[in-house]
């Protein structure tokens, strides 16, 4: 195996030699990240054996309650990547604030921000979780690293991926030039290019939405669902399958691998609150990966990894997938915002009324 295929060490070597001045510190960051995945990857095979399963008894920034592996997991991330000198901050899910380098560690040029466990309620029942990851660029190489520093949009990323914790423990990553999966060989413990240049096929007819959100959902988001569900029938004239697996890293790793579209839209159920997932630790990754594989990611009216955040944990709608299917939903939801007749407390005052894919 070792002659047949790259590992993930040997690829990033490669991708570096097209950049002849890079120091190195991205692939010794990205490495320090696939270490921590083989981590929590062992600790989340082991199960009930550690006593690793169940709440921690904690609640997190977010509002939601902690599960031990959340905090172990976010301890593994931030043990793993702190010393090696190329970081000048990090910022998690689990945490409120910036993650600040300890003193006896030299700074560096990047910021790592990360959800440490993804999906991680379906861990006693044994679904499959992960972890996702971005790195930016630091404002001020060599200091500590403020909040403000992290508000890049999702344009700026200068590699991003996530790791899936299945039958089989995957790293999907880019930096830029494509998207490649790379499988961990327990035996060896390393990471070995399985997929390369990953394309999102352009049509497909799998479709996956919270289906007991649908009271609260947007005209345009009822409007493509009803579509789907009419089948050969309808006006779509062919049959759709739903899927809701409720851990982004497996939705996402499904689309990549045979295509369909992953909606969480805004709801009318909190007006006030603009979207489900986290644009720093989720959206702005998984989107990355998303255009790179081909595909599109938005919020319905903007694309995501043009949003500017305005806070560490701020929240958006996240639509993605096969461009042809989200290409669709962009249209009914530009369609709803022209129509004068739709209902004005069905339209999120933030996105309602503007956008990369308004017409007007």
């Amino acid at each position: 195996m070792l002659t047949e295929r790259s590992t993930l060490a040997q690829f990033l070597i490669e991708e570096r030699r097209r950049h002849p001045g890079s120091s190195g510190e991205l692939n010794a960051l990205i490495l320090d990240v696939a270490l921590a995945c083989k981590a929590i990857s062992r600790r989340i095979a082991s199960g009930g054996l550690t006593d690793l399963i169940g709440k921690q008894g904690a609640v997190n920034v977010q509002g939601e309650q902690q599960q031990k592996l959340d905090v172990v997991s976010n301890d593994i991330f931030t043990r793993t990547t702190e010393w090696g000198g190329e970081l000048a901050g990090m910022a998690s899910e689990e945490m409120d604030d910036v993650y600040a380098i300890p003193p006896e560690f030299p700074r560096g040029k990047y910021l790592l921000t990360f959800d440490p466990l993804d999906g991680s309620s379906n861990i006693d029942v044994n679904v499959s979780v992960g972890s996702i990851f971005s790195i930016m660029r630091a404002a001020a190489p060599g200091q500590d690293a403020v909040a403000e520093d992290f508000l890049q949009p999702g344009t700026e990323q200068v590699a991003a991926g996530y790791a899936i914790y299945g039958p089989s423990t995957l790293l999907v990553l880019t930096v830029g030039r494509g998207v490649h999966a790379f499988t961990l060989d327990p035996s060896l413990g390393e990471f070995f290019l399985t997929s390369h240049d990953i394309k999102i096929p352009e049509a497909a007819a799998e479709f996956a939405v919270n289906s007991s959100r649908r009271r609260f959902w947007e005209p345009a988001i009822t409007r493509y669902i009803d579509e789907c569900l009419q089948g050969v029938g309808g006006p779509r004239e062919k049959d759709f399958n739903m899927r809701w697996v409720a851990s982004l890293v497996a939705e996402a790793h499904r689309i990549l691998t045979r295509g369909g579209v992953f909606m969480y839209p805004w709801d009318s159920q909190d007006p006030e609150v603009d979207g489900k997932l986290r644009l720093l630790y989720e959206v702005n990754p998984i989107g990355l990966l998303i255009e790179q594989a081909g595909g599109l990611a938005t919020t319905g009216r903007e694309r995501v990894l043009d949003v500017k955040p305005t806070d560490l944990h701020q929240r958006v709608p996240f639509i993605f997938g096969s461009g042809e299917e989200v290409g669709r939903i962009i249209r009914y939801h530009a369609e709803q915002d022209d129509d004068p007749g739709d209902s004005a407390e069905r339209v999120n005052p933030l996105y309602g009324l503007r956008g990369l894919f308004h017409v007007g």
